[in-house]
């Protein structure tokens, strides 16, 4: 598995991350959190690491797969994510587009049980809120940080 990328910044397209690697004459397409993209929009040009995880996405009904690769700015942000998308609903590409926030401010809505909160994020409506409380409650206290108020 590949667990880091060190390149160059080469387009930002949605969450989706174009990252030049010239020693190896690839460019690979990372997608990243909404968050991180709009960061990253504006380092065209500079060279990011970005700490990955990949997983294989159905097309069709099951029947071909297409590689993808996750990328984030640190690995508890990866860990994270892992957590996150272990909610029923809550797949790869939509919990991409609903970490429009840093995870510590996701963690912090979570441990105060901050339904509306969760629902300003893109992707996540009421039903899908309480299920990421339920589910998430007291498995994502170590991403809070202390100076973030809900």
């Amino acid at each position: 598995m590949i667990c880091r990328l060190v390149g160059t910044v080469e387009g930002v397209e949605g969450t989706a991350v174009v990252l030049d690697q010239p020693d190896q004459r690839l460019a690979r397409q990372v997608l990243v959190p909404a968050y991180l993209a709009e960061r990253l929009a504006g380092d065209r040009g500079r060279t990011v690491t970005l700490h990955t995880m990949e997983y294989l996405e159905a097309q069709g009904q099951g029947s071909s797969f297409i590689p993808r690769i996750v990328g984030f700015g640190r690995p508890e942000d990866r860990r994270f994510f892992e957590i996150f998308t272990s909610v029923k609903g809550l797949g790869n590409r939509k919990a991409l587009k609903a970490i429009a926030l840093p995870p510590s401010e996701i963690a912090a809505m979570v441990a105060a049980k901050d339904a509306k909160g969760l629902q300003r994020l893109p992707e996540i409506g009421k039903r899908l809120a309480e299920t990421i409380i339920a589910e998430l409650t007291g498995k994502l206290d170590a991403f809070v940080d202390p100076g973030v108020i809900v």
